[in-house]
């Protein structure tokens, strides 16, 4: 009975369509990793890690798919093209199902099996998707969903384990007049296709035993991929023979004009009807082989690997040709930071208690203008003569850009010049020595770093007493002992830095609060956790950051603090206290960000604050923190996930990016650093068109400066002072009303009225 009443909630089709944000996001997703592959149309459909690519065979066109143009950003796990309905389905690790049409910018989610309560949420993943008239016949880790192509709802759902058990089925393949499921553990079973009573698990039959990897047919013959890797040559009454078997694990089946593709972990292989062989590849020039998926029709292989994207590779041939959107190397970024017009990504992990291990060996990225440079791991390991592992901050010269450091949580201190790792500081050749715990090696465990205004690189190591280090322009180390303040053999990390204007040194610690050094005095303070020990909410610092009033902002595992006065850090017998921001929401006072998990806090052009949380996206706050301008979610933005674990912004685009646990994504943001004068002050949109709801952006701004705007007669309708440089107006007299159309006057004088400037905005209503 309760399979009836599953089945009839199905056919309710629970459809929404995604929103698109190309107009003021853009992505910045890896498209290495190919999990599956489809192809009808004249065009390939490569699913990556957790968005998609299309490629055009005729044109050589790469069209990107992701969050931005509404996918999820969960984790794609099969793609299906369907020519008939002109239709990409998506299939994901969760249940969601995502449906793309031809021309259309809509993308339909369907949300039936993420949503049903009664499927436990680790038996949802959609393995596999077979199309027989107009039906889409659903592989799950429960069982099998029918979905009505040309409807776009959902039918019936069989439960065919035994006693009507829920089993992972990893493929099914229809031969008339029968269906066959292959499940990962349950044998092959079978039924008539066209019973109206498929849900009755008891009009499934076993025909074979044991597990299996993948299930299709070819010809008038089914083959079948058991946990042995052994191919299967079967019949509908259980007869079996043995036809292949292959060293490597199976990973996937495919059928495409007649030909069946066999790809295994490191060999992909086309057969013919009687099971011909075609064609196969067990290596290729320029890669090695590790692959996650593959296809195969018009006499190429389309090869789906775990780290080099799609690659095309003729039968009969070893040359292969790359198909690879332009993007970073991974989509889990760790750590960035940005400078005019560049960003550079780093993807060393380690864990919210900073045990480094496993020790992760992957490269760096390098955003320049619209183009990504990948250094792949064995490329740095190569050029330093190391193994620069857990590569988790970069931290760009702001006197030379093509200059930049990579701390290393393991061994030491990556440097690059123009895109070329140059040298790996460790304790070979220089100031730095490893730490020793208990007589075990810790490796030079280097963590957040900062640029002083007289171009020394402060940085963090973290288990030796000598923790505070400072490299100077001409190449020497000089070292802080910080065991006065803390016992850092104990403390398992020091975490992130950051300088004051006045040349103050600000560091967080896993269990020992907020660390603070005067290099002039060399003198040391700190906040700990709790009234009279400096008001932190927990004594992990894990984000930290100066705002144009000279404030610190700190953020902890379990809240939001304020430093308003870090000049008075270093008096005497003084214990500084920070303050929590209180805010009224709904007439109650509240503490914002109250328990938020922060992981990082950026300051803009205009001093907002821009906040990342491991749980709840981005908070973007005025200021003074008072207010909430911008709250970024999974919910309400291209955020593939809310664990957000850095953010960077662009000093002169104000572009802002967001490193998440499952991609990168940048928003164009509007608050850009103040100029040193007004020669580039500009408008846009100009002119303002019919249609067009947003803010005009007024750029170019010095600090501080007064703008006006007036209309045609000299009638005020804007003022405002800037705090970085750009100010916002939302095409109203003082939010009163819309100006109608007409050209305004903007009239710019900066804040010692030395220079002044005057530009126009067209209104179109």
């Amino acid at each position: 009975m309760k399979q009836w009443v599953f089945a009839f909630l199905l056919l309710i089709p629970f459809l929404a369509n995604a929103q698109n944000f190309e107009d003021k996001w853009r992505g910045h997703f890896s498209f290495v990793s190919v999990k599956d592959i489809s192809q009808g149309n004249n065009k390939v459909y490569v699913g990556a890690e957790n968005a998609v690519f299309k490629y055009d065979l005729s044109t050589q066109q790469i069209e990107t798919l992701s969050t931005i143009n509404g996918l999820s950003g969960n984790f794609i796990t099969t793609v299906h093209y369907s020519e008939i309905f002109q239709l990409l389905v998506i299939g994901y690790d969760n249940g969601l199902i995502e449906i793309v049409k031809d021309g259309e910018e809509n993308i339909l989610k369907v949300v039936d099996i993420l949503e049903k309560q009664t499927i436990p949420p680790d038996r949802k993943r959609i393995n596999n998707f077979e199309e027989y008239n107009n039906n889409l016949y659903i592989s799950t880790q429960y069982g099998i969903s029918v979905f009505d192509l040309s409807a776009l709802e959902f039918g019936d759902t069989y439960f065919i384990g035994d006693g009507g058990s829920q089993i992972n089925i990893i493929q099914t393949t229809v031969q008339e007049p029968y269906i066959f499921a292959a499940s990962t553990t349950n044998g092959i079973r079978r039924a008539i296709v066209a019973d109206n009573n498929l849900i009755d698990y008891q009009n499934w039959t076993t025909i074979m035993g044991g597990g299996y990897r993948a299930m299709e047919k070819l010809g008038n013959e089914l083959y079948a991929s058991n946990n042995a890797n052994a191919i299967l040559r079967f019949t509908p009454q259980g007869n079996t023979t043995i036809v292949q078997t292959f060293s490597s694990q199976v990973q996937k089946f495919r059928l495409a004009a007649d030909i069946l593709t066999i790809t295994t972990k490191n060999s992909i292989h086309a057969y013919s009807e009687g099971f011909v062989q075609q064609s196969s590849i067990t290596n290729v020039q320029g890669y090695e082989l590790d692959l996650f998926s593959g296809n195969s029709f018009g006499n190429n292989f389309y090869l789906g690997t775990a780290e080099d994207g799609l690659l095309i590779v003729p039968f009969g041939s070893s040359q292969p040709t790359q198909i690879l959107p332009n993007g970073p190397i991974r989509n889990r970024p760790f750590a960035l930071d940005a400078a005019p017009g560049e960003l550079w990504v780093t993807f060393g992990e380690v864990d919210v208690d900073f045990n480094p291990y496993p020790l992760s060996r992957f490269g760096i990225s390098h955003l320049k203008d619209t183009l990504w440079n990948n250094i792949q791991y064995e490329d740095l390991s190569a050029a330093v003569g190391g193994e620069p592992t857990d590569l988790v901050e970069a931290t760009i010269n702001p006197a030379n850009q093509s200059e930049v450091f990579i701390s290393s949580f393991e061994k030491g201190l990556l440097k690059i010049v123009d895109d070329s790792p140059t040298i790996l500081y460790d304790e070979t050749n220089s100031g730095l020595d490893k730490a020793i715990i208990n007589g075990v090696d810790a490796g030079i465990r280097l963590y957040g770093s900062e640029f002083d205004n007289q171009g020394n690189l402060w940085f963090l190591q973290s288990k030796t007493d000598e923790g505070l280090i400072k490299l100077t322009p001409n190449g020497q180390f000089q070292k802080v002992d910080i065991s006065n303040i803390i016992n850092p053999i104990s403390e398992l990390a020091l975490t992130k830095l950051v300088i004051s204007r006045e040349g103050n040194i600000f560091f967080g610690s896993y269990s020992n609060g907020l660390i603070g050094y005067n290099p002039r005095t060399d003198s040391f303070n700190k906040l700990g956790k709790g009234a009279g020990a400096g008001n932190l909410p927990a004594s992990g610092v894990r984000a930290l950051a100066f705002d144009a009033q000279n404030r610190l902002w700190i953020g902890t595992l379990n809240g939001l603090r304020v430093l308003y006065s870090p000049g008075s850090f270093f008096e005497q017998g003084v214990t500084p206290e920070s303050q929590a921001i209180i805010i009224l929401e709904n007439g109650v006072a509240q503490e914002l960000l109250y328990e938020q998990s922060i992981t990082d806090i950026e300051v803009d052009g205009s001093n907002n604050k821009w906040i990342a949380t491991a749980t709840a996206g981005v908070f973007y706050l005025s200021a003074n923190g008072q207010e909430t301008l911008l709250r970024f979610t999974i919910d309400n933005s291209p955020l593939p996930t809310n664990n957000v674990q850095d953010i960077a912004i662009d000093p002169f685009s104000g572009v802002v990016y967001f490193a998440t646990t499952q991609g990168l994504v940048a928003y164009r943001g509007t608050a850009t650093a103040p100029n040193d004068n007004l020669e580039n002050l500009h408008a846009f949109p100009n002119p303002v068109r019919p249609g067009y709801h947003g803010n005009v952006t007024i750029d170019g701004l010095t600090a501080r400066a007064n703008v006006k705007i007036t209309d045609i007669n000299g009638s005020l309708v804007f003022e405002e002072t800037s705090e970085g440089g750009s100010v916002l107006w939302d095409t109203t007299a003082f939010g009163k009303y819309k100006v109608r159309s007409g050209v305004y006057l903007v009239l710019v004088t900066t804040d010692d009225s030395a220079e002044t400037k005057v530009s126009k905005i067209m209104i179109i209503r």
